[in-house]
C-alpha cells in the first residue's frame, strides 16, 4: 500500500518529517502560510546532523482547499493553533484517513475527536531538535525518532505502512499500544526544559551545567513521573536518568518553547503544562513545581 501524506504545519517538526519522507519517494503534499512563496519557487531545505538535503519538486499548497485527499495527515502546528484544525482538516480526509498529531502536551487528541468524533486519530510524540531557521528552511541538529499510537479508530495497518515509510526515510519509527504513557513520558522532557528555559532565559546545556538548576530538572522529572503513576501511566524511575544523560549529551539547544518566546509566539502553555496539572490533580496528585513555573509562564506570556 502507497500512502498519501498531507503535512499540517510544516515548520520544525511537519517540514523536517515531511522532508525526510518526500526525501524518499513518498507521495507527500505540504500546506505553508508564510513561506508559500519561496518555497514553490525554492523548495524545501532541510539542513540535518544525517545528512542536507532540498525536495525542489515540492507539492506545495497555501489552502487544504486545493490539496488532494490523503490516506494521513501528519499535522505539526503548534498546539495553541488547533482551534484551527476543524476548518482545515476536512478537505483533506476521507472517512479513513489517519490525522496524526505530532505535537507536545496532554489531551489534544480528545480535544480534536469533539470535533471530528468518527475519524480515526493517533497521537505522536517525536524526541528531535528541530527548528525552522528561514523561509522554507529547517535546521535538525539532533535525534528525530518518533512515536506513533492509535487515540480513536482501528487503523493499525496504516501505521504499520507509515514505519515501513519512515524507516525508509531514515526516520527511527515505534508504534506504542499505550497513547497516554507515550504523552507522559515525553513530558518528563518537555515539563522542565521547555519552562526553565523561558523563565530563565537559558538553554538546555546551562541547565544541566548549573547544579542548581540541574536539580530542579530533576525534581521536576520526578513529578512528572509521580503524577503519571496516578494517571494510569507507569513509568519507571530510571527514565528519569536516561532523560538526564540524553540532554547531557544533546546538542546545545533551545526548545520550542524558548524560541516562541523569543520570537514574540504564543507558548504552549495550557497543552504542556496547565492540562498535565488539571489531570493530575483530579487523579489525586498536586504537582506543585509544575504548577509554579505554569504560573512563572503566565506572568511572562502576558509580557510578550
Amino acid at each position: 500500500m502507497n500512502l498519501k501524506y498531507a503535512i499540517v504545519g510544516s515548520g520544525a517538526i511537519g517540514g523536517y518529517y515531511g522532508g525526510r519522507l518526500a526525501n524518499s519517494g513518498c507521495d507527500v503534499h505540504f500546506l505553508f502560510h508564510s513561506d508559500y512563496e519561496h518555497v514553490a519557487a525554492n523548495g524545501l531545505k532541510v539542513d540535518s546532523v544525517n545528512g542536507n538535503f532540498v525536495i525542489n519538486s515540492i507539492n506545495a499548497y497555501k489552502s487544504t482547499t486545493d490539496m488532494p485527499q490523503c490516506d494521513v495527515v501528519l499535522v505539526g502546528l503548534k498546539s495553541t493553533q488547533n482551534h484551527l484544525l476543524p476548518q482545515l482538516l476536512p478537505p483533506l480526509l476521507k472517512s479513513n484517513t489517519l490525522v496524526v498529531l505530532i505535537q507536545n502536551g496532554l489531551g489534544l487528541e480528545g480535544q480534536l475527536a469533539e470535533a471530528l468524533p468518527h475519524q480515526p486519530i493517533a497521537g505522536a510524540a517525536a524526541f528531535i531538535c528541530s527548528s525552522r531557521v528561514g523561509k522554507g528552511h529547517i535546521f535538525h541538529a539532533d535525534y528525530g525518532a518518533i512515536t506513533v499510537g492509535m487515540y480513536q479508530g482501528d487503523c493499525q495497518n496504516t501505521i504499520a505502512q507509515m514505519k515501513a515509510d519512515f524507516e525508509r526515510a531514515a526516520v527511527p519509527f515505534t508504534i506504542t499500544r499505550d497513547l497516554n504513557e507515550t504523552r507522559w513520558r515525553k513530558l518528563v522532557w518537555n515539563i522542565p526544559y521547555n519552562g526553565l528555559t523561558v523563565a530563565l532565559n537559558t538553554s538546555t546545556d546551562r541547565l544541566m551545567a548549573n547544579t542548581s538548576t540541574r536539580c530542579l530538572v530533576t525534581d521536576l522529572m520526578n513529578e512528572v513521573v509521580d503524577a503519571a503513576a496516578v494517571c494510569d501511566a507507569v513509568i519507571e524511575r530510571e527514565f528519569v536518568d536516561k532523560m538526564l544523560a540524553m540532554t547531557d549529551r544533546m546538542t546545545p539547544y533551545s526548545p520550542s518553547m524558548k524560541l516562541d518566546f523569543d520570537n514574540h509566539r504564543p507558548m504552549e502553555i495550557e497543552a504542556i503544562y496547565t492540562n498535565p496539572v488539571k489531570t493530575a490533580l483530579v487523579a489525586g496528585y498536586h504537582m506543585r513545581k509544575t504548577e509554579m513555573l505554569e504560573q512563572e509562564l503566565r506572568f511572562i506570556a502576558n509580557g510578550i
